[in-house]
């Protein structure tokens, strides 16, 4: 290698080390949408943000019959290896199933930190999903409601065995892992983040947002959890 090539070599390795580039994942019937405040947030700190469409999300969730989960991991690691080849280590975040698919990934690819929000390993308890039912029908909200209902049956059976299958993945972690969850989530349990933070083998932080429920990234305390976020991750 000349010397002209050898110093475009360190000036693209600099250019890549200045990048802060980030993986977001979405949840399970959901979309880029559950996390694009948090990803418009670090953009303006300067991280370079890319968020997937995990397959069958594109839009009407009918087409989620014909998805298996598989789909949903080559996505991710496909995803990922063009980052890495881009950025070298990129930072990667989950949420709700997608913290599964995060946990799977920073097991195979250059993760430099990982973020697992509201990730998806127990679910509530049948009151708690009531009250919550409840609560919506008399607010008017039916949108979740009717997005429950049109989930078909089979890609409800693929998300329970991606679960299942992947719950191992989280004591095979030892990059820095920040665990964060809304305590009024009523989807996911609030159990789920003492079961992942128990079993993280690197440093770990975990953090509870008290009034925050599923949909996090849009709920009153987000400000709070982009900050600690952005925080960690610098």
């Amino acid at each position: 290698m000349g010397y002209t090539g050898y110093i475009e070599m360190l000036l693209k390795a600099g250019k890549r080390m200045e990048q802060k580039a980030c993986l977001l994942i979405h949840g399970f019937t959901g979309g880029p949408y559950e996390l694009h405040p948090l990803a418009s947030y670090l953009g303006q700190k300067g991280h370079r943000c890319q968020s997937v469409t995990l397959p069958g999300h594109e839009g009407d969730l009918r087409a989620l019959r014909k998805v298996h989960r598989t789909e949903w991991i080559q996505c991710v690691e496909e995803a990922g290896k063009e980052l890495a080849d881009q950025h070298g280590e990129f930072d990667l975040i989950g949420f709700s199933m997608g913290g599964l698919l995060a946990a799977y990934a920073a097991n195979r690819l250059p993760v430099r930190r990982l973020v697992l929000v509201n990730t998806a390993v127990y679910y509530v308890s049948p009151g708690r999903f009531v009250r919550e039912a409840v609560r919506q029908f008399r607010d008017g909200n039916l949108r979740s409601l009717s997005v429950k209902q049109a989930t078909p049956l089979r890609a409800v059976l693929q998300f329970t065995q991606l679960v299942r299958e992947l719950k191992p993945e989280f004591p095979q972690i030892r990059i820095p892992t920040l665990v964060v969850q809304g305590e009024q989530d009523q989807i996911v349990h609030p159990y789920s983040a003492n079961y992942i933070y128990g079993r993280l083998a690197g440093k770990k932080q975990l953090i509870w947002y008290p009034r925050s429920r599923h949909m996090i990234c849009l709920d009153e305390e987000a400000e709070r959890l982009f900050t600690d976020i952005e925080r960690f991750l610098d």
